[in-house]
């Protein structure tokens, strides 16, 4: 692919390889994968089919000058490569979270603004194609005006998981940054609008989590509390991050009256059972739209008069807008690849998440965080 564009990937775990995938079938050439540790990121790369792999990240960049950096490393490591990255002039493609803190993904944000160059964010689950058929029923008038959204899962996490950066609020971890971005990613494409304000509560249930041997892809986190369990632990880290959370957020235009707003809440346990399934619902002034699943993977059923639940089919115009792959991780991540390289090849842009999304993401976790009521957050610097 002589005339293609070229990318550097960084971290050889889940979404180093999902990025891999996802800028190759978009046409991207992938060249060269960095990670922390030079077995795991050789393996990797090996697995991968990609020629160059390494520690050395920033000689990378010097030496194979890419069109394109994807950053899927945990989420502590993200403000030193982005900005690394932009500063060479590359185009950035980031896993969530943007960065551990609101200041740091501000930064980040600042910067590629400052640069002028293409930045794209992937808490992708917003292209479930239950969620984009949820955002054409709100489009075509049939809820009315969304007045609520529910989000609410239970995962019952193992909580032997080896202590890693999931654990750490410094190295991205917490349920926030890695579950609640996909939530809010998903309410915002159907409903549109700006986020105005938010507050809410976390709580550390966990405590501690065993020490054991590093974990390289998130993927073995499970695998590894079996592990544990059955191996003994002799000694315990302390964990900081949150592992269940609250968090309210208002969506609309900017200056719109409270009643023109829509209230949306999220509530998420990670270490707990549930008796139901989880869901996303919508709330609207003339119907009921309920989506089951955490992150809208499953079935769909809208309630408009009555006591009927109708079943909604996702329409054959969506699935086939969407890339032909069967996991759906794997697809979303596909589907920003696509709109990305679109974008900076001069092909339209899609409407697809930009680092300023990042940004602001990052100010509703902070302030759910912070637990210090309704706050509102920035539309831009």
């Amino acid at each position: 692919m002589p005339n293609s564009l070229r990318a550097l990937i960084l971290g050889s775990g889940y979404a180093g390889e999902g990025h891999t995938l996802a800028l190759r079938r978009a046409g991207v050439d992938v060249v060269a994968m960095a990670g922390r540790t030079e077995s795991a990121v050789r393996a990797a790369a090996e697995r991968l089919n990609i020629p160059h792999a390494g520690t050395e990240w920033r000689q990378m960049i010097a030496e194979l000058r890419p069109d394109i950096v994807a950053v899927g490393t945990p989420g502590g490591a993200h403000l030193e490569q982005c900005l690394g990255a932009i500063e060479a002039g590359c185009h950035v493609l980031c896993d969530k979270p943007l960065a551990a803190t609101a200041a740091d993904a501000r930064q980040i944000y600042a910067a590629a603004k400052a640069k002028g160059i293409k930045s794209a964010y992937a808490a992708s689950y917003r292209y479930q194609p239950q969620a984009l058929t949820a955002r054409e029923l709100v489009q075509n008038g049939r809820l009315g005006q969304i007045y609520e959204v529910e989000c609410i899962s239970h995962y019952n996490l193992p909580r032997m998981m080896p202590f890693g950066w999931p654990h750490r609020l410094d190295q991205g971890g917490g349920r926030l940054n890695n579950n609640f971005t996909h939530k809010l990613a998903i309410v915002q494409q159907v409903v549109g609008g700006e986020i105005l304000a938010a507050m809410g509560e976390t709580r550390n249930d966990l405590k501690r989590a065993p020490v054991g041997e590093r974990v390289h892809d998130f993927r073995e986190y499970s695998r590894r509390a079996g592990d544990m369990a059955q191996s003994g632990v002799h000694e315990w880290a302390e964990v900081d991050s949150d592992w269940s959370y609250t968090v309210l957020v208002r969506l609309g235009v900017r200056g719109a009256a409270l009643a023109d707003t829509t209230s949306a809440t999220f509530h998420h346990s990670a270490l707990s059972f549930a008796k139901n399934k989880d869901y996303v619902a919508f709330y609207g002034e003339k119907g009921v739209l309920h989506i089951e699943g955490a992150y809208a993977q499953g079935d769909l059923f809208l309630r408009t008069d009555g006591e009927t639940w109708d079943s909604v089919s996702i329409p054959d115009q969506i699935r086939n807008s969407l890339p032909p792959e069967t996991d759906h991780s794997q697809r979303n991540w596909d589907q920003l690849a696509r709109e990305f390289v679109a974008d900076i090849q001069g092909q339209g842009d899609g409407g697809y998440q930009t680092f300023r999304d990042g940004w602001i993401y990052q100010e509703v976790i902070d302030t759910a965080r912070g637990d210090s009521g309704w706050t509102p957050i920035a539309g831009d610097i």
